[in-house]
């Protein structure tokens, strides 16, 4: 991540932190800041978290609302679209220098193994919308990611995914062809390693969803990370942690070999 992002993305979370100082000094609800600013009380609580930043006279009218006195106004010429929601942050400096990343994914193609196409058409799927520069910048910011498959010393990355995964047309067939084929390149990379789970198995060990384990540089440590609905967490702690990497090992020998994830993908991109 640059430091342009990073200056970006440290003051969409310094807007929103103190956005909420001088709404709750000021007495003023989400809903009334909302009502009176032209944003409903979701997307508020999305600013004040950093996760959207704040677009047409928002700032201004909420500067006045609250009594701010202009200090909103100056905190707010440094967001900038960096493509990276703020409570993602922490998550992208531990992958970037992580020596390992395994990846289990059930619901759509990861960001790391997404063409452009498809990340945009994935940000498009977004509840509630997002602006088109917001868009993408995301991309942008998701595609550049991916330069830690070439970075030295190699990390050791490794997915498992869900056949249905590679199956669900986001963005359409032509989008979902052609990122396949890229997750098919992907796959010759001496570093990288991807798997498909097929859809007849009998017993599965990721029925709780979704997650990320990192190894940390060096491999000293290893943590966990877990993305909601509701919200988004880390598990750092045995036997959590300990418990996920059994759980991991376990989708890996219940999935297709690499050659014949390899296989499968092929054939899939070819019937579409």
């Amino acid at each position: 991540m640059n430091n342009e992002n990073k200056k970006g993305q440290g003051a969409a979370k310094a807007f929103g932190t103190l956005l909420r100082f001088y709404r709750e000094r000021a007495g003023v609800s989400q809903e009334a800041l909302g009502q009176r600013t032209g944003y409903s009380k979701s997307q508020v609580a999305m600013i004040e978290r950093g996760q959207r930043r704040p677009k047409g006279d928002f700032v201004k009218l909420a500067d006045e609302t609250l009594g701010a006195q202009g200090a909103l106004l100056k905190v707010a010429a440094e967001v900038t679209a960096s493509g990276v929601a703020a409570w993602f942050e922490d998550y992208l400096d531990e992958e970037a220098r992580a020596a390992g990343i395994h990846w289990y994914e059930t619901h759509l193609i990861p960001g790391l193994l997404q063409s452009p196409e498809y990340a945009r058409a994935v940000f498009n799927c977004a509840v509630p919308a997002l602006e088109d520069e917001d868009i993408e910048a995301g991309v942008a910011a998701r595609i550049k990611r991916q330069e830690l498959f070439f970075r030295k010393p190699s990390p050791v990355v490794t997915f498992v995914l869900e056949k249905t995964a590679l199956t669900k047309p986001i963005g359409g067939p032509d989008v979902l062809q052609k990122c396949l084929r890229y997750v098919r390149e992907c796959a010759d990379l001496r570093n990288v390693t991807i798997q498909v789970m097929p859809e007849d198995r009998w017993t599965h060990a990721g029925l709780n969803g979704p997650f990320i384990l990192l190894e940390t540089e060096e491999r000293r440590s290893q943590i966990v990370y877990v993305e909601g609905q509701g919200g988004r967490y880390f598990l750092s702690e045995q036997p959590d942690v300990g418990d996920v990497f059994a759980r991991y090992s376990t989708l890996r020998a219940q999935a297709l070999t690499p050659e014949d994830s390899a296989r499968l993908i092929e054939r899939v991109a070819r019937e579409l």
